[in-house]
């Protein structure tokens, strides 16, 4: 019973805090648009984790959630729009995901690897987002990437479009030898960016033990035969992304 007392105290005297800044600092909620929260506690349920694996382009992921509706309103509001401040429940759904990836590996055996930002997302953001919610985590991801070419924004593109687009965009900074990594990106469309990543690790003699995303943007049915089936995002929704592209108990090494 204390311990419940104290919880109950504790969430009042955060809210009670929350509403004292929202005062100061006017807020809307990233995921709706309500006021006085960062993201509402009606959004923060929809952003809880239910990590799953998915498969695109033949690699298989796990991914925290679903890409669309809040979700897809509060990931773009944290890249795109600075709500830095909506980033905490995206850390832990994230969070989540890498804990179903690499339960049961052994102590300091993997590298987390995040998928680079380009440099124009760089200067427009001022910060890498899937490296701020790694940090969130606990864990600073080994930088082993780099761009080796120019590419377009993989937004709007279909399946092959971003194939072609990606293909050959990164390298690895060094060769990457006996080294294991789990890769990690932002959201899956149709999985070019993070074939590419794969590619781009195993070419310099890395391995990749396991694959996360923190959303995955699903596949649905379409066109006249039942055997097509694309992402949603290269079909076209209203919640389109046009983005640019620890904590965590062992076994990971430091980057």
């Amino acid at each position: 019973m204390a311990a419940d007392s104290l919880r109950r105290v504790q969430v009042f005297a955060r809210d009670a805090l929350l509403d004292a800044c929202a005062l100061l600092v006017p807020v809307s909620c990233a995921g709706c648009g309500a006021p006085d929260r960062s993201v509402c506690a009606d959004c923060v349920g929809a952003l809880r984790p239910r990590p799953e694996v998915v498969t695109r382009d033949g690699i298989s992921a796990w991914a925290a959630l679903e890409y669309g509706g809040v979700v897809a309103q509060v990931v773009t509001a944290y890249k795109d729009s600075s709500r830095t401040d909506a980033a905490a429940p995206l850390a832990r759904a994230l969070h989540a995901a890498l804990a179903e990836a690499v339960a049961g590996r052994p102590a300091g055996a993997l590298e987390v690897c995040a998928v680079p930002s380009t440099p124009a997302a760089m200067r427009a953001r001022g910060y890498a987002p899937v490296d701020a919610l790694l940090a969130r985590c606990g864990i600073r991801p080994s930088s082993v990437l780099r761009l080796a070419r120019d590419r377009r924004d993989q937004a709007g593109l279909g399946a092959e479009a971003r194939r072609a687009n990606a293909h050959g965009a990164l390298e690895a900074r060094r060769r990457l030898d006996e080294r294991r990594f789990v890769l990690v990106d932002d959201v899956l469309t149709t999985g070019a960016t993070i074939a590419e990543a794969a590619r781009a690790v195993t070419a310099a003699g890395g391995a990749i033990d396991a694959v996360v995303v923190l959303a995955q943007t699903p596949l649905r049915r379409s066109g006249p035969s039942s055997e097509s089936r694309q992402p949603l995002r290269d079909i076209g929704s209203a919640d389109d992304y046009g983005g640019r592209t620890g904590v965590v108990d062992p076994p990971f090494r430091s980057g």
